[in-house]
């Protein structure tokens, strides 16, 4: 999915120190994606900007695209990422440059690495389902990967955990003793999580990942916090558990990592490390460069918008004193 925003910025981020287990309550954001949807984002946020190597979170919907178009994302170029999509309601067709064709359905994964660049279409197919909802991340990919050749996986099927109230599908990753198929890059965790109603249950995490958890339906209280969709909840680092309660039924995504502390340039649909290498893939995707290949389907690709009048900066995943 790409960042549409016309003017897109560096999130400016408070001076704080380290921290160990908190719950910090951080406000989401919305952002006009394309001319039809309207999304929720959550990272980068102005207080954090990564989760682990999670680095950018939208969500978008439930929305009812019945006689309208849905999702239009045309052709945009990558660099320095993994997108990961998650569907929870709808039909999503991706193209990509490297030839993937692929609908993804509810509960099924695809995970996009761009390395040194890649270019791919989102769009609603012709005949879909009337609701639309999902969540769209990126995972930073660090150093060591970040100019690797470009991929792409479909997973129509993830590992589950389930009892009578509570059902995890490992999206990357591990958790409880099950792990995603998912190719990562870092030490990584996404989990989708449905509750029933009334439910209460501990999950055991890694200590040394920070977490944050995103509501996606109903509300949930997660280590004495009210979460309702539009927020993220971060959960530091240094935990053992996570407690999850519920009224209602409820569905969160659960986040995690090792502290990313490689400095980032984010900008646009871009993730790199300094000024000139952002301008540099800019100015290859508007000359149409081998770089970023063509997508299929003979959509009209997406001009980059133009670059800040001031220098781009890398950026901590938090501001040190």
């Amino acid at each position: 999915m790409s960042n549409l925003e016309g003017q897109p910025t560096e999130a400016e981020l408070p001076v704080e120190t380290e921290t160990g287990p908190c719950a910090e309550l951080l406000e989401g954001r919305d952002v006009p994606l394309g001319r039809y949807t309207v999304v929720r984002r959550s990272l980068p946020n102005k207080t954090r900007r990564t989760v682990g190597a999670w680095c950018f979170l939208d969500h978008f919907g439930p929305e009812d695209v019945t006689g309208r178009p849905g999702m239009r994302v045309p052709p945009h170029p990558h660099i320095g990422l993994q997108t990961v999509s998650w569907l929870l309601g709808g039909e999503v067709r991706h193209r990509d440059s490297l030839g993937s064709d692929q609908v993804i359905y509810p509960g099924q994964l695809n995970i996009m690495t761009s390395g040194r660049g890649i270019a791919h279409s989102e769009n609603s197919p012709t005949e879909k389902p009337p609701m639309l909802h999902g969540l769209q991340l990126w995972v930073a990919l660090p150093q060591e990967s970040r100019h690797r050749a470009p991929a792409f996986q479909h997973l129509a099927e993830l590992p589950e955990i389930s009892d009578k109230s509570v059902k995890i599908r490992i999206v990357v990753g591990e958790l409880e003793g099950a792990t995603s198929p998912a190719e990562v890059h870092s030490e990584l965790l996404g989990a989708d999580i449905e509750l029933s109603e009334h439910a209460r249950t501990d999950i055991r995490v890694r200590r040394d990942f920070e977490h944050a958890v995103v509501v996606t339906e109903g509300t949930a209280r997660v280590e004495g916090v009210d979460v309702a969709p539009g927020s993220l909840l971060y959960l530091g680092a240094h935990r053992d558990t996570l407690r999850l309660e519920t009224g209602e039924r409820s569905r969160l995504f659960l986040l995690g990592g090792v502290p990313f502390e490689e400095e980032l340039v984010m900008w646009w649909n871009f993730v790199g490390r300094s000024h000139e290498e952002i301008v540099e893939a800019r100015e290859d995707w508007m000359k149409g460069s081998d770089r970023f290949g063509t997508v299929p389907g003979g959509e009209e690709p997406l001009p980059a918008p133009p670059l800040p009048t001031t220098r781009l900066m890398p950026r901590p995943r938090y501001r040190k004193h």
